[in-house]
């Protein structure tokens, strides 16, 4: 395919068939990956290979927490977890809220799992004196994340980029026999994709792009797609 048709669409797969994908596909996968961008190129990552039914059904529950609180935030037409306003859900409300299957259920139902980590020892973390969350070490390993979705999309395969489980990160750690200084970035389900999405919807360029300043003018056309 070509690089921009890739682009537009390699699309967050989270309904399987019950096709294997095979290690030797998984490793052409990874070995292309694996040439993704990071911090001194200190390439940081570590990447756990679930397919046991019993591991993946327990990271499929660790992400329920965090997942019951996005959907209560959602329905309460928040932005759910974001570091700058409260949640406006008190903690029984989140408590009673059903966790939507579509958050969890891929993990547990997907081929193989990908547990995505970072080892905290070998990333750049510029920000961390800035007053607010985090966020520089993640160019460290996001791309490579990307990367494996771009490759499962070249080798016919798909899957998404989930994060909820983090917020019980000791738990996978202890899970799975993952130091303490590793970060878990990503839980994320891979296989064959039920359906797939020739392209993808997205906000046009001038709506997210300013010229020289935060409050310049629109930079880019106004054509979505």
């Amino acid at each position: 395919m070509e690089l921009y048709d890739v682009l537009r669409s390699t699309f967050a797969a989270r309904e399987f068939t019950t096709d294997p994908l095979p290690d030797e596909a998984l490793a052409r996968i990874l070995d292309q990956a694996r040439f993704a961008p990071s911090g001194g190129n200190r390439q940081g990552w570590r990447v756990i290979v679930v397919r046991d039914p019993a591991t993946k059904r327990a990271l499929a529950d660790l992400s329920a927490l965090a997942a019951r609180r996005y959907a209560a935030q959602s329905a309460n037409g928040e932005n759910p977890w974001n570091t700058i306003d409260p949640p406006r859900v008190d903690a029984a409300t989140i408590a009673r809220t059903p966790v939507p299957p579509r958050l969890t259920e891929s993990i547990a139902a997907a081929p193989v799992v990908l547990v995505v980590c970072v080892d905290l020892k070998v990333v750049a973390s510029i920000d961390q004196d800035l007053d607010r969350v985090g966020i520089i070490s993640g160019a460290s390993i996001y791309p490579f994340a990307w990367n494996i979705l771009l490759a499962s999309r070249h080798e016919g395969f798909a899957g998404t980029i989930t994060t909820l489980a983090t917020a019980r990160e000791a738990d996978i750690q202890a899970l799975l026999g993952i130091p303490s200084h590793i970060a878990v970035c990503a839980v994320m389900p891979l296989g064959r994709p039920v359906r797939l999405l020739s392209r993808l919807k997205r906000r046009p360029v001038a709506e997210f792009a300013r010229r020289e300043r935060w409050d310049g003018p629109s930079f880019g056309t106004s054509t979505a797609g």
